[in-house]
């Protein structure tokens, strides 16, 4: 197996994107979603917490996509990650494929509508604008910072993705800050995963070659209804 070990550049934080407007009822929303389809980034729930699977050059959209909600505040950020488990290799039978949206706090997004509203993004004769969307490179750090698996929540979980589900989607919503603090982590799989890909065999959920990081670990995380949200580098994409 070869594996990739491309810095990430200034054209890793730039992305062709679609771009609706959706009038839904008295309300227009901007819909914002990635040009191609992701092929291999896939998000699944199981048991009490998500875990989403990507390559190196899905996961730097992905990631791209998620500073991009970061600075759009009246915008939602839709990714099709609905992969079925069989087609994905070392991924549990069980685990339930999740479509994902990205929101800014400020868009306030009822999920309980977001059926009606995909539906009408996912029309045939839905109009949708092409772009080519950026981010400063100054919004992604050099290095991701380590968690600190011990340390509490934010009482007033300022900086913590609020997580609700509806129709097979999980939406994260937050500030600025708390889109930008997690996208290091993302990024970070995309760097470490393809150099161990290269080390020996693959063993998902385990010590030999698994690259992987979570978002956030307090461990009063599921005292507040929300999941552990785990990002792994997925080697069967890079064969």
């Amino acid at each position: 197996m070869t594996a990739s070990r491309a810095a990430l550049t200034r054209d890793g934080l730039r992305l062709k994107i679609t771009v609706q407007q959706v009038r839904l009822g008295d309300e227009q929303y901007r819909v914002i979603s990635p040009a191609r389809p992701l092929k291999n980034g896939a998000l699944y729930k199981f048991k009490d917490s998500y875990h989403m699977y990507v390559d190196r050059t899905d996961g730097r959209r992905i990631g791209a996509l998620w500073l991009l909600a970061a600075r759009s505040p009246r915008s939602l950020v839709y990714l099709p990650t609905r992969t079925p488990a069989k087609d994905l290799e070392g991924v549990h039978e069980e685990e339930m494929p999740f479509d994902l949206v990205l929101a800014h706090r400020a868009v306030q997004f009822r999920p309980s509508q977001w059926k009606k509203l995909r539906a009408r993004i996912r029309a045939g004769n839905a109009p949708r604008e092409l772009r080519t969307a950026s981010v400063p490179e100054r919004d992604l750090p050099a290095d991701a910072p380590e968690i600190d698996y011990a340390s509490p929540s934010d009482p007033e979980h300022r900086n913590l993705l609020h997580q609700q589900v509806h129709a097979e989607t999980l939406f994260l919503t937050g500030s600025m800050a708390a889109f930008k603090e997690t996208a290091p982590h993302i990024f970070a799989v995309t760097k470490d995963g393809p150099p161990a890909a290269a080390t020996g065999p693959y063993l998902s959920g385990g010590c030999n070659y698994h690259v992987c990081r979570s978002l956030y670990h307090w461990p009063d995380l599921e005292s507040h209804g929300w999941g552990q949200f785990h990002v792994e580098f997925c080697p069967s994409w890079s064969r």
